[in-house]
């Protein structure tokens, strides 16, 4: 085992291969599904795990959140991208036929691009599989985006810690098995108790915004990815560190960093949460963000009207 992630990290030294016909930029919240009726704002399906092909969503098959969800997506015109993996879950692929299957399922004019959220609990064998089928997969389907999701640090202590090292195994892999265009997805959320080791400290709590950015910086001096090939995953309000708190102001200053770095892309955890709680809650929920007098989806406009999209 340790031979094999040796390998994957020498791999990630490689410089990256770029493609085209991939969106220059994209902005899209995540959801649970099921999502939200669709509109005009494009959305991150989250999670599909299992095995490629075979994959289900929370104990739903992959064929029937397909038939539910892709039709009205698609008459609406609004694109989405579908995110696997996540907190708690693996997704695999030990062969190219699974990932065909799996990609022609979600298939439409408006489907964006896969998003492969890999946190831990997945072997340096599967990561390595995963990277190849995706790569073998671009041959057929060059136009679709891929992106990778890692958690990560923001130290301003100088030493430019950010990925950690299962992260670092996904890096060295994608790169490894020669994935085109990647877009490497920084989780900028949950550092942990304030602490230059971690994050850019002000007033004793993690500055979310400057650490966002921060991240963006530690990865693309310490690994080589160019800032057009990395993206932010905020989580907006109370994270699940009750230090970690993402306001308003927080938002609106990542996505004027997100603009002036050029980054890929924008998205937060979780459309879901962008509302006010119904009644007093102490640290993260999953329905609401913690946030009084917060109204809802205001950090969808916030983050849209920063970026110079048109908000919702």
């Amino acid at each position: 085992m340790r031979s094999i992630y040796k390998a994957l990290l020498l791999a990630a030294l490689a410089p990256p291969v770029l493609a085209a016909d991939v969106p220059a930029f994209v902005y899209s919240p995540y959801q649970h599904l099921p999502p939200f009726a669709a509109g005009g704002q494009p959305l991150t399906w989250a999670f599909a795990s299992g095995e490629c092909g075979d994959e289900h969503w929370g104990g739903q098959g992959g064929q029937a959140v397909a038939d539910a969800n892709v039709p009205a997506f698609a008459q609406a015109g609004t694109g989405y991208i579908i995110s696997t993996g996540g907190q708690g879950n693996v997704f695999t692929c030990a062969t190219d036929e699974g990932m065909e299957r799996f990609i022609r399922r979600y298939a439409s004019p408006q489907l964006i691009g896969f998003d492969f959220d890999i946190e831990a609990e997945q072997t340096a064998e599967q990561i390595a599989s995963l990277a190849a089928r995706i790569a073998t997969a671009q041959k057929h389907h060059p136009h679709l985006r891929m992106s990778f999701t890692v958690a990560t640090l923001a130290a301003s202590d100088g030493s430019h810690a950010s990925l950690n090292p299962t992260a670092q195994a996904v890096l060295a892999a994608v790169r490894k098995a020669g994935v085109q265009g990647y877009v490497l997805n920084l989780m900028v959320m949950d550092y942990g108790p304030a602490g230059k080791k971690a994050c850019v400290v002000k007033k004793a709590r993690c500055d979310m915004a400057a650490s966002a950015l921060q991240a963006a910086r530690n990865v693309h001096i310490k690994y080589g990815v160019p800032y057009e090939q990395m993206e932010l995953t905020a989580m907006i309000g109370v994270n699940d560190v009750v230090e970690n708190v993402l306001t308003l102001r927080d938002a609106q200053a990542m996505a004027q960093g997100v603009r002036r770095m050029k980054l890929a892309g924008l998205h937060y955890w979780s459309l879901g949460r962008d509302k006010p709680c119904d009644k007093p809650v102490t640290g993260a929920d999953a329905t609401c963000s913690t946030m009084k007098g917060v109204p809802a989806g205001a950090y969808l406009r916030t983050f849209a009207q920063a970026l110079g999209k048109v908000a919702p």
